[in-house]
């Protein structure tokens, strides 16, 4: 790993075993992108790579020359106005209403590890030699704002973080509209994009198509990163697939409203854009003001979709998420929300716990309903304290005899949210955004609480905090159940308001931090509905999150598959549920609904009283089963193998460190007859080692890694030819877990 600056050739060279980033100082003192890829040799000067000619219909930075346009430059941070009339990185609107800014190099600074980005979740380093970053002093002469450019190179991996950083040193407020975190001009446009979409109960499905001129762009503008577009998406190259070829990654490390782009221009070259929405932004920057972006992760590789994957992976498990529960084995919870809504009494909840205990849980997580006046969802919301008509001795009382059972407790909050039923909107109505003299929309028949006033969090804070600080609590549900509407502090002056949906997201950090720094044991999971924020900017306060409202097995086969393109399975919350499911009326095998939720954190939620008693004895194989090889499954590397979007059955499976262990899991969506001979090729095994292969505890033989990786596991089963009398007939909904040793 290293960064060199070349002063001759003005060039700096970021580099390590398998990357490289090349940039220059062009000949106006803007900064220009010469290559990001494969690692390549260092050397002197690669002045070749900036190719200047002359073309009609284009303007030309100088009147005596026809070369330098920055419209056929790769730039590091592009601006629009002075001859570059792509989309931009940056828009400072100026006293006099213009909005031409021009920002040369002034100097920089190399430095090993990685500093902290203030107020904001990002990757980090706990070792010095980790990581080395780079540090651009940009300053437009004119405003006498200065820009740093952040980049951060990881001794392993085709890893870089970007960020960005603006400060006023001039004598003029300005007003800063646009700032995004990652700007990267590509040399062709020969990729395929790839986003993860969809919409509550089916979040981050994989769609792709072609790069075209013109602009392919998702983002969200509801408040929070949304269920509907995530802030992650791929470009790889169209003959690239999951186990070779050229990929890149882009993801933002943020919870806000996001934008990310990709703009082909009419010379095929492709620019990137990532970071906060410009729409509905406008932060004021007055004289010595500085404002820092959210940080962007950039990661290329040549070896395919899994390689990308499982590097951020990586990252984003031990170098994102923090804390106590970092590397630990995840609890098996259960939680009672499917169980009983809000139909519940402690004496229900403990038989609950009970049953719960028995069959092999480790943590018992008390949902909505426990507060206030809360026994439906229009009341409430926001008074955080026990209702003793439910709970006699409180959260404190309940905590205790759940950990007498043997169990460790949880709780569920959404602290973000006010019920107009509630004491605390009687006692700070002017506590919401909304907007004077406009209707107040709501959802859930809920408000958003202004996050970006200090004296809010301060009130949400002391209420979470008395109970976390007398109860035994060990584990947090973080919920946010409604987009923004009507965004406007009663807090701030007019020319301020743009600020509010990025100061609301820095609330819900600083309330994150406090919690998580005053309570380190406790472990938080956040949700949004389901995976409306399942993003980046969470996993660095929360390391896992609840994946989607859908609990259904098929569904999450997509859900999670989907996921797994850029987050760690120890982030994803994934249950066991009723069946039929909740969500779609689908009846599915027991023991599918666990194979899938073996995936993930895994946990029930569902009513154990309903169970029969051959379910429950099911249900504690299934702990059992869970508890020997969490470790594998939420810290092994994670292969996909067959995608549930483009056929009938899907595969995963997650491989030790030391290649010692495998499991496979393989899912069959609709039954078949008279079927083919099937075989499954696995992948990440050692090839000279001989693996004991079983499914359901029956051994299915021994066999070499490279016969399992070449030739394939055999997976035919009673579907291919007859099914004789006697013999157990596969079904719609079939799965299997293969274990090899």
């Amino acid at each position: 790993m290293s960064i060199v600056f070349q002063e001759k050739s003005r060039t700096f060279h970021l580099f390590n075993e398998e990357i490289s980033y090349i940039m220059t100082i062009l000949p106006n003192g803007n900064m220009g992108q010469f290559y990001f890829g494969k690692r390549i040799h260092p050397k002197e000067d690669y002045s070749y790579l900036l190719e200047m000619v002359p073309r009609s219909m284009t303007s030309y930075v100088y009147e005596e020359e026809r070369t330098l346009s920055l419209e056929h430059i790769k730039m590091e941070y592009g601006v629009y106005g002075s001859t570059d009339y792509r989309f931009p990185a940056v828009e400072i609107l100026q006293e006099n209403g213009s909005r031409i800014v021009d920002f040369c190099y002034q100097s920089h600074c190399i430095q090993p590890g990685k500093p902290k980005l203030k107020g904001l979740p990002a990757t980090y380093t706990e070792k010095a030699d980790e990581a080395e970053t780079l540090t651009l002093f940009l300053t437009d002469k004119v405003t006498g704002i200065q820009l740093e450019l952040f980049y951060t190179i990881f001794a392993h991996g085709g890893i870089l973080a970007r960020s960005a950083r603006f400060t006023n040193q001039g004598e003029k407020t300005v007003h800063l509209l646009k700032a995004m975190s990652l700007c990267l001009d590509l040399p062709d446009c020969r990729y395929d994009w790839i986003q993860f979409s969809g919409a509550w109960a089916r979040e981050r499905h994989p769609f792709q198509r072609r790069l075209t001129p013109g602009i392919q762009s998702v983002g969200s503008m509801r408040g929070h990163s949304s269920h509907e577009h995530n802030p992650f998406f791929i470009l790889k190259r169209p003959e690239a697939d999951e186990f070779q070829g050229e990929v890149l990654g882009f993801s933002l490390v943020y919870s806000g409203n996001f934008l990310a782009q990709a703009e082909v221009d009419n010379q095929d070259t492709t620019r990137v854009l990532l970071g906060i929405h410009p729409e509905w932004f406008d932060w004021k920057l007055a004289p010595t003001e500085d404002f820092q972006t959210p940080e962007a992760v950039v990661v290329y590789t040549d070896q395919g979709l899994n390689s990308l994957s499982q590097t951020f992976h990586r990252l984003y498990q031990k170098r994102l998420a923090r804390g106590y529960w970092r590397d630990r084995e995840r609890p098996i919870l259960f939680n009672n929300w499917e169980a009983t809504y809000f139909d519940f009494t402690e004496e229900k909840l403990l038989a609950l716990a009970k049953k719960a205990k028995e069959s092999g849980a480790e943590l018992f997580v008390l949902d909505d309903g426990w507060f206030g006046n809360r026994r439906n969802d229009r009341a409430g919301l926001g008074d955080w304290v026990a209702n003793t008509d439910l709970l006699p001795e409180g959260i404190t009382g309940l905590a205790e005899k759940i950990e007498n059972l043997g169990m460790k407790f949880g709780l569920w909050f959404e602290p973000e949210m006010v019920n107009k039923d509630s004491v605390l909107y009687q006692k700070h109505p002017d506590w919401i955004l909304s907007v004077p003299q406009r209707r107040q929309s709501q959802g859930r028949y809920q408000y958003v609480l202004d996050f970006s006033r200090k004296e809010v969090v301060d009130y949400i804070y002391d209420m979470m905090a008395a109970i976390l600080g007398k109860a035994k609590v060990s584990y947090i549900k973080w919920d946010m159940n409604r987009s923004i509407t009507e965004c406007w502090s009663h807090a701030l002056p007019s020319d301020r308001q743009g600020e509010v949906f990025h100061r609301y997201i820095l609330g819900v950090y600083d309330l994150y931090e406090r919690l998580t720094t005053a309570f380190p044991t406790v472990l938080f999971e956040s949700c949004a509905s389901g995976g409306a924020r399942f993003d980046p900017g969470l996993l660095y306060y929360a390391p896992q999150g609840w994946t989607s409202d859908d609990t259904d097995a098929i569904e999450r086969l997509k859900i999670q598959y989907g996921t797994s393109y850029c987050y760690p399975i120890s982030s994803m919350g994934a249950h066991v549920s009723a069946s039929p499911n909740h969500q779609l009326n689908r009846s599915t095998p027991f023991y599918t609904r666990a194979n899938v939720a073996y995936f993930g954190t895994f946990g029930y939620e569902l009513d154990l009283n309903r169970l029969t008693s051959r379910e429950l004895e099911e249900m504690k194989r299934q702990t059992a089963f869970m508890k020997k090889y969490r470790g594998l499954l939420q810290f092994g590397t994670f292969y996909r193998l067959q995608s549930p979007f483009k056929e009938n059955t899907a595969a995963w499976m997650t491989v030790s460190q030391d290649k010692d262990k495998a499991l496979v899991g393989w899912y069959r969506v609709l039954n078949t007859v008279n079927s083919p001979y099937t075989r499954l090729k696995l992948t990440g095994l050692d090839p000279d080692r001989l693996y004991k292969v079983s499914q359901d505890g029956r051994p299915l033989g021994e066999f070499y890694g490279d016969e399992l990786m070449h030739i394939g596991l055999i997976t035919s089963d009673r579907n291919s030819g007859e099914v004789l009398e006697g013999e157990k007939p596969s079904c719609d909904f079939d799965s299997r877990i293969y274990i090899l040793e």
